[in-house]
């Protein structure tokens, strides 16, 4: 018996089921063909739930999935149904908690097509091989954004600090010109 929880995959999908980004941890869908029939039925089975921004679990294909829509965006994440669903939920809340905070909270298709190196860095960081390394969004986020960072990248809290500083600098810039 394995000790370790897995994942099966991880998909993000537009709100007509089209990919965004997907990663696969397993091989049960050995091709390209069988993976994307397997994101489209599962859209089709989650598209009419009203899930919104809280996880919902549905048993499908002897899998358990788990997923939430966020704006324009499908989150999915995927185990086996011997698989415990609350960390699945686990892992798929710091992902979509990630991306908010790597997206700056404007989670849409646009921002997330702009930003694909950043989720697929994301992907990367929350699980490797199907073994879950990290669930925290802000910790997942942190280390996406200092792997990311060119030069001297600064961190997640420290651009926080310093957009709200510019924006008080603009704010202050206009009442003092009006």
């Amino acid at each position: 018996m394995e000790t370790c929880p897995k994942v099966k995959n991880i998909l993000l999908l537009d709100s007509e089921g089209k990919r965004v980004a997907v990663k696969y941890y397993s091989d049960d869908w050995p091709t390209l063909s069988a993976k994307l029939a397997f994101e489209k039925s599962v859209f089709a089975k989650t598209q009419k739930a009203n899930a919104g921004t809280e996880a919902e679990i549905v048993m499908f294909d002897g899998q358990i999935v788990v997923y939430k829509f966020i704006q324009d965006l499908h989150f999915f994440v995927t185990g086996g149904e011997e698989d415990n669903e609350l960390i699945l939920a686990s892992v798929l809340q710091g992902f979509s908690d990630a991306i908010d905070l790597l997206l700056r909270n404007i989670v849409d298709k646009r921002t997330a097509l702009e930003n694909l190196d950043l989720i697929l860095l994301c992907l990367d960081e929350i699980v490797d091989g199907g073994i879950v390394l990290e669930t925290e969004g802000s910790v997942i986020a942190e280390k996406v954004s200092s792997a990311h960072g060119m030069d001297g990248a600064t961190s997640l809290a420290e651009q926080t600090l310093v957009q709200a500083l510019t924006t008080a600098r603009e704010h202050l810039a206009k009442s003092l010109l009006m």
